[in-house]
């Protein structure tokens, strides 16, 4: 290399300096924010409010106790460790051996390929996997822990064995090593400059970035599909959707999204939008927009989610319309929702619901995977205080409890990229959508946890009670149509198939590949995953019996259940424009209640 070579890849030395200089700026302010704040506040104590400690102290109790265990568990360790060690030589003499452990295929921490090709980056790879085989292999089932414990046990032990991936780690990671070379450890300044900015974004929290939020516009390049607001109350703005064929179902399609998150992950793009699809398809689609609440709906209960929500929705659609009756779909805990709804209208002889569909839903929440982490006793009474005095769940507190049942993808992946490698966050409609944070009154959320987790009331005949109306999911005999994803974490396809068997009506079970979204944000054009069908009916007693006898097939379920919904409501009416119909027209999609962030400047 000559000098001039040299000196031109050698880092402007202005860019530098101003680099420094908004890292010091940054820091000074950061820090005296923080001052301030507990010299005024007061430092306060570190709190177990997980009850992490607690369940860990009870594993170690129980595995002391069995020493035999324990000893044959680090026997078993020692004994993985050296044969990694004759591996490495055998390799090092270069003799190709296979190795001793290797990472899952859906693992993107190791795909650099220097983790395979390097011996010294491959010794600590596998060091690492074998290492994290054990630990998790020697406390995932202690003898007389409570099942409770153990889950928290196994889901805090993963949380840590993640964080201590090589893969996490400047010295560790090739890929950041040929980086930090390459710039200069540019890369280490510009990302400290980032982790700077995601604690001001946070106001003193790690808020992590996961995507260029300044590349999407709602209504520009992101919830595009047209149509309009023809209805607003304190919860819910209700959007109708304009046609796209010339003829439509007789009967409308009502959308009930989870409030959770915002609607629009049903229409992020207008090559995976399923509200612009099922239009397409010749539905007249209606879909509800959840207000994002503050402390002054602080009251708002479940029931109002239900008679303000739902109900008023269906109104309004059938008002809208003309029609009588309409198809519904419900996504998630908005499907949780339209169950508790369908039960609520049966008992009151109510036919409007002419078919169901439930997109990841539970009815029966025997099985609530890893969420079940978080809903305890304990935590929830801690969670109902900070509610109380706010009146609110906030959103970031729910966005980091989905975070980390995929810490890996959700949280690691963007530690690396954006504080070690110094780069910014890839513009990506789904991870904008899942930046965008709702929160949740403090009434119904509280109701939600304890009704429906922590007792599962909802699948019991009159195990709650609703504007005077006992909820028997048995009533329902309308139609319905579950789909479920095999790797869902966050409504396990075996919880939602026990909700399936609890309605009277014909109902079609369909399983989906992938997972809670990436599975049900799957349009034909796409071609993945597949999905498994059964006609069996009624449905089998266990998930496994039923999936015993599924066949897999290609494609997406979104084929599947366009069929199944044809064959219920083949009559077709000219098309319906939103601007032409008896309510009033407020304003244009996607609306103005989606288009509230609890990150945007005030």
């Amino acid at each position: 290399m000559t000098p001039n070579t040299e000196e031109k890849s050698l880092p402007d030395p202005k860019e530098v300096a101003k680099v420094y200089a908004e890292v010091a700026e940054r820091s000074a302010k950061i820090l005296q924010k923080h001052l301030t704040r507990s010299t005024r506040q007061g430092v306060p104590l570190p709190q177990d409010e997980l009850g992490v400690a607690q369940a860990f102290m009870e594993m170690m109790a129980k595995l002391l106790a069995n020493p035999y265990k324990l000893a044959q568990a680090q026997m078993n360790l020692v004994w993985d460790y050296f044969s990694l060690w004759q591996h490495s030589l055998l390799r090092f003499w270069g003799i190709k051996t296979p190795p001793i452990a290797t990472p899952a295929k859906s693992d993107k921490r190791f795909k650099d390929e220097q983790w395979e090709e390097h011996f010294l980056f491959d010794f600590i790879k596998q060091s690492y996997l074998i290492a994290a085989r054990h630990i998790h292999d020697t406390v995932c089932c202690i003898e007389g822990l409570d099942p409770k414990t153990q889950q928290k046990v196994n889901f805090y032990t993963r949380q840590f064995i993640d964080a201590l991936s090589p893969s996490n780690f400047l010295h560790t990671n090739p890929e950041v090593l040929r980086e930090t070379v390459k710039s200069h450890g540019q890369n280490l300044i510009k990302g400290l400059n980032n982790l700077l900015r995601d604690l001001e974004a946070g106001d003193g929290q790690l808020k992590i970035a996961m995507t260029d939020a300044k590349a999407f516009e709602l209504g520009k390049n992101i919830a595009t599909t047209p149509g309009k607001v023809v209805f607003q109350n304190d919860l819910i703005q209700l959007l109708h959707y304009a046609p796209s064929t010339a003829t439509q179902f007789q009967r409308p399609l009502l959308i009930v999204p989870p409030w959770i998150n915002k609607y629009y992950i049903l229409d992020l793009r207008e090559k995976n939008s399923f509200i612009k699809w099922c239009a397409d398809q010749g539905h007249t689609v209606f879909c509800i927009s959840w207000v994002n609440p503050d402390e002054r709906l602080a009251q708002k209960t479940f029931e109002d989610y239900l008679l303000e929500g739902a109900i008023a929705a269906i109104d309004k659609v059938c008002e809208q319309t003309g029609e009588k009756k309409l198809n519904a779909v419900g996504y998630c805990l908005g499907g949780t929702l339209l169950g508790t709804t369908a039960a609520y209208l049966a008992a009151k002889r109510d036919n409007r619901l002419a078919s169901l569909t439930f997109f990841t839903t539970m009815l029966d929440f025997s099985i609530p995977g890893e969420l079940g982490v978080f809903i305890d006793e304990e935590q929830v009474a801690r969670l109902e205080k900070k509610m109380s005095e706010r009146g609110y769940l906030e959103g970031s507190e729910m966005a980091t409890t989905f975070n980390l049942l995929r810490a890996n993808d959700l949280i690691w992946s963007f530690v690396v990229n954006n504080y070690l490698l110094g780069k910014e966050p890839f513009p990506f409609d789904l991870l904008y959508w899942n930046s965008d944070s709702t929160r949740m009154p403090a009434a119904m959320h509280s109701f939600y946890l304890r009704n429906m987790y922590m007792k599962n009331l909802l699948k019991e005949p009159g195990g709650i009670t609703l504007a005077g109306v006992p909820i028997d999911l048995r009533k329902i005999k309308a139609p319905a149509y579950f789909i479920s994803t095999l790797e869902d974490h966050i409504a396990p396809w075996q919880s939602t198939y026990l909700g399936a068997r609890l309605l009277s009506g014909a109902t079609r079970f369909v399983l989906g590949g992938s997972g809670h979204i990436a599975g049900i944000v799957n349009p034909p054009s796409a071609n993945k995953y597949g999905y498994w069908t059964n006609p069996l009916q009624p449905l089998p007693e266990t998930p496994e019996a039923w999936l015993d006898g599924a066949t897999q097939q290609e494609g997406s379920w979104w084929s599947d259940w366009q069929a199944w919904i044809a064959g219920l409501n083949d009559k077709r009416v000219p098309a319906r424009d939103p601007a032409k119909g008896v309510l009033p027209v407020l304003e244009d999609a996607p609306g103005s209640y989606v288009k509230f962030r609890l990150d945007a400047p005030r």
